[in-house]
């Protein structure tokens, strides 16, 4: 009877143990408290060098993360929504993702990456969301610019984001109606400033010098990420190396009147086949946004502004899979100087990430270059529909669970995953 009972002690303490919680889950789907501090969760314990599944297409995707009380301690701290779950329960989650006919798949993080943001040192008359996120979901940072570039510094970092920047020397075309205004007195002359340091006469020389920097970063396998302006005017100074498309109240000397004749499209990563805009007082770089015909030529409205997002394949494209992760498919548009890129212009072999089908308009964009990647995002604000020029910064504490910012920290964590072998 006492080794009976024994037995039967032994089995309950046994079925304790394979019942105690030994994963958290961080859920991203709408029971998710707060989306984005998530993110910055995962980013804390990468930097603690736990093990993280990424599951995508899993309750919005989510991340499984071996249990330990100070990550539980974190996420109540950051007010993240969590789940302890048990060994067979987790077990059961991935045997689950691994069935191949569910659009689902574990990835492994690996290491958290080092971020750069190339950002000007000065005051700025607009806030950039990636800064505004980044701050929010408690994932530190690094500001760089010009000079640091020029000295080689990129080699230090994984993943380099794009701050609202005119690449082509313009100064974001804002001459006509903010010429003088201090803070753009203070740009250009700091521009100069610079340029004259490193021996360029012209400030459109200084940022080709930049663009070409971050061109040999990617290639070697740097991560790139960029918004707004950033994206189209990057794309246009290199296509323009060697041709002058700035007027003269950019560079004291006059524009080349055949410019649209003379630019190298196989240089940039995006956009062929566009014409610059050759009235210098215009608030537009090309026809590859979208900003003065979306209204005129399709009558866009807020409440029709709106994008939707890819569905890829989990385990055959990871990579457009992750950068897509979210809870919802229907994203809210938002302004900025480049607010969507026409499809007419995007080079066949981008991959789309995000559209507005009925509006000819792509948002959201990726693809290779050599051995890294780059990824375009159209607008300014995902949170601030309009965005104009000295308006306050969001406050995200009034929207934890973004949709459109999410995407941006889908970005940041995408390259910690484990590379996975192409299936052929």
């Amino acid at each position: 009877m006492r080794k009976s009972l024994f037995i039967l002690f032994a089995f309950i303490v046994l079925g304790l143990q394979n019942l105690k919680a030994s994963y958290i889950l961080i859920p991203m789907d709408d029971s998710q408290r707060n989306h984005l501090k998530a993110y910055g969760i995962a980013y804390w314990a990468l930097k603690g060098e736990l093990e993280i599944r990424w599951l995508l297409n899993y309750r919005g995707g989510s991340f499984m993360i071996p249990n330990a009380k100070p990550v539980s301690n974190e996420c109540l701290i950051r007010g993240v929504s969590y789940e302890i779950i048990s060994d067979a329960q987790s077990n059961s989650i991935l045997v689950e993702i691994s069935n191949p006919e569910i659009n689902q798949d574990a990835i492994k993080l690996e290491k958290a990456p080092k971020i750069a943001v190339y950002s000007p040192k000065t005051k700025q008359p607009w806030d950039d969301a990636v800064t505004l996120v980044l701050t929010y979901a408690e994932i530190p940072y690094d500001i760089v610019y010009d000079e640091e570039l020029l000295n080689g510094k990129l080699k230090e970092y994984d993943w380099l984001h794009l701050h609202h920047e005119d690449f082509t020397g313009q100064y974001g075309r804002f001459y006509a109606q903010f010429r003088h205004a201090a803070w753009y007195q203070a740009e250009v002359k700091e521009n100069e400033t610079v340029a004259a340091k490193f021996g360029y006469s012209k400030v459109s020389q200084l940022k080709l010098a930049v663009a070409k920097k971050i061109n040999e970063y990617v290639f070697g396998g740097g991560f790139l990420f960029a918004m707004c302006s950033a994206t189209d005017s990057y794309d246009i100074g290199l296509a323009a190396e060697g041709v002058d498309i700035c007027a003269e109240m950019y560079d004291h000397d006059p524009a080349d009147a055949n410019m649209n004749s003379k630019l190298d499209f196989s240089k940039g990563y995006a956009f062929e086949k566009y014409k610059l805009m050759l009235n210098p007082m215009e608030y537009e770089f090309s026809t590859i946004d979208t900003y003065g015909t979306r209204q005129q030529q399709y009558g866009m409205t807020k409440e029709t502004d709106v994008f939707s997002l890819f569905d890829f394949s989990a385990k055959w494209d990871p990579v457009p899979t992750m950068l897509n992760q979210n809870h919802i498919s229907t994203i809210q548009g938002f302004w900025g100087q480049t607010v969507a890129f026409n499809k007419n212009y995007v080079k066949k072999n981008v991959l789309v990430l995000g559209e507005s089908k009925a509006f000819n308009e792509a948002r959201y964009i990726h693809g290779e270059h050599g051995k890294g990647t780059w990824t375009f995002y159209g607008g300014h604000d995902p949170e601030d529909y309009l965005h104009r020029v000295e308006d306050p910064p969001t406050d995200l504490s009034l929207h934890p669970n973004s949709a459109g910012y999410r995407l941006i920290l889908n970005n940041i964590l995408f390259p910690a995953a484990k590379k996975k072998k192409q299936k052929t």
